[in-house]
Parts: structure tokens; C-alpha cells; sequence
């Protein structure tokens, strides 16, 4: 599997003219973990969904190549996006209070994502539910199979997202703040959870993220993002040798335990970034 990104440019109609959100990105993605970083609005979130054409309808998106295992995003059909959506590509979102169904159990929609995308039966598909959140380490699976997300703390809401999105069995996994609305311990563990799936499974991430230091440790490229742009791409193990101004004013206001300040300095923009 492997995505390629030449020239993606996406906009948006306001009452003051097209705003460009994201800018001339290219990328080609495969079997790796990919760390995106950057502010909020530097359109990390609309280039992972742009891979799966799952944009505003509003979004006015073109490239010179958006391609998906060589399936050309911007002119697929709709059941073509369907085989790729789900099946061959899991989208995990920031919070599992917002992202699953109140009114259905842990079990049943998992259970429903794995009868979509294959031929499962409903017992199956039942089964596989319970196999799934046992995966995730999830203790008493088929307990918590029968409960409601209200039932479930944030970690195994998030679990029972990725069980979610791994029952089609998928090539891809998009991790959007996957760990943002938890604590550092279950931070942990779900980065953990993730890191031993990929790698057992065999699957490319893009994890999206504000955190510098966890996607420096966890991810294997890093892109950052402003104002739509890709300013860096570079190993994630060279995160802190980072050239670009933006990269390194980014790091440079992480508080550090082994040397403190008195007052954590400013980010200090240069118009030139934006050409």
C-alpha cells in the first residue's frame, strides 16, 4: 500500500474570497509511521481526510496526483471510496464521547464495521467484536462488548475505536489526537497498543499530533505543518535537530524538567513562511 500526494491544494469559500487551508502539500506514505505536527488550523486534519475523501462538501480540492494504491481519490466513484474507506483505511478520532453511537454497545459497533466491509455473519461478526477488544487489551471483553460508551471510561472508549477500526483488517490507520482527551498513563498505553498492532499487522500510521516529544519517540518521519504548508519533513529521531524557524520555536517553547525557565518564550512568526 502506498498513498501519493503531489500539489494538494484545499479551499474554502468565506464572504472575503477563497481561504486556503492547505497549501501545495506532497507526501508519499507507505508502510511507516508518519507523524504529522503543527498548530491547530495548519490543515493537519484536512490533508489525512483528504486521503480518504471524506472533506467538507464546501472543500474545493485539487492535486496534480492524490492516489490511494494507485486509485485516483479525486476521481473515484463514491462505492469506490467505499471499498478504500474503513476496509483499507481507519480513521480513529480525537474523542470516543463524540465519535460513538450513544444508543448502540461497544460490541455492536464493532460488530457492524466488520459485517460492512466483509462477509461475516452477525454471529461472526459477534465473535470477532469480543476477539477484537481482547486485542486491545481490554480486560473482560465480553463485558464490556455489552456496554454503552456512557459505561466506558476515555482509554476504553479509544480502545473500542481501534478495535473499530481494525476489524476490516486495514492497510492504513489515521490517527487523528488519538490520545489527547486522556491522561499520561493511558497516553502511554494506547501508544503502546497502537505501536504493537501496527507492527504485528503490518500497517502504515499517520498519527496527527500536538505533542513534539511523543511523536519524535513514536513515529518514524515527522511533517510539520503552518498555515497549510509543509515547512519540514525529516526522521523523527532528528526531530530535535530541526533547521526550519518554525520547527525550532515549536521545541524551543516545551517546558523542560532538567533545565527550567523562569518564562517560556514566545513564537516569533516571519511573514516569509507563508510564501
Amino acid at each position: 500500500m502506498r498513498v501519493e500526494i503531489d500539489n494538494l491544494n484545499i479551499s474554502f469559500p468565506t464572504a472575503a474570497g477563497l481561504s486556503r487551508a492547505v497549501r501545495g502539500v506532497s507526501l508519499n506514505i507507505g508502510p511507516r509511521k508518519l507523524g504529522i505536527v503543527g498548530e491547530s488550523g495548519s490543515g493537519k486534519s484536512l490533508t489525512a481526510r483528504a486521503i480518504l475523501g471524506l472533506l467538507p462538501s464546501n472543500a474545493q480540492v485539487t492535486a496534480d496526483r492524490l492516489t490511494f494504491d494507485g486509485i485516483d481519490i479525486l476521481r473515484a466513484s463514491e462505492s469506490t471510496l467505499r471499498t478504500i474507506r474503513g476496509r483499507r483505511a481507519g480513521l480513529i478520532l480525537q474523542d470516543p464521547k463524540y465519535a460513538l453511537n450513544p444508543v448502540m454497545t461497544a460490541g455492536q459497533q464493532i460488530a457492524e464495521a466488520c459485517r460492512t466491509h466483509t462477509r461475516a455473519t452477525r454471529r461472526e461478526a459477534a465473535a470477532k467484536a469480543v476477539d477484537l477488544l481482547a486485542q486491545v487489551q481490554i480486560r473482560d471483553p465480553a463485558r464490556v462488548a455489552h456496554a454503552y460508551p456512557h459505561e466506558l471510561s476515555g482509554g476504553m472508549g479509544q480502545r473500542v475505536m481501534i478495535a473499530m477500526m481494525l476489524a476490516p483488517d486495514p492497510e492504513l490507520l489515521i490517527a487523528d489526537e488519538p490520545t489527547s482527551a486522556l491522561d499520561a498513563t493511558v497516553q502511554a498505553e494506547i501508544l503502546r497498543l497502537l505501536e504493537n498492532l501496527v507492527s504485528s499487522r503490518g500497517m502504515a500510521l499517520i498519527l496527527i499530533s500536538h505533542d513534539l516529544p511523543l511523536v519524535s519517540h513514536f513515529c518514524d518521519d515527522v511533517v510539520v505543518m503552518y498555515a497549510g504548508r509543509i515547512v519540514e519533513q525529516l526522521p523523527a529521531a532528528d526531530l530535535k535537530r530541526a533547521e526550519h524557524p518554525y520547527t525550532r520555536g515549536l521545541l524551543d517553547c516545551l517546558p523542560a524538567l532538567s533545565h527550567p525557565k523562569a518564562r517560556l518564550p514566545t513564537l516569533t512568526r516571519d511573514p516569509a513562511w507563508l510564501a
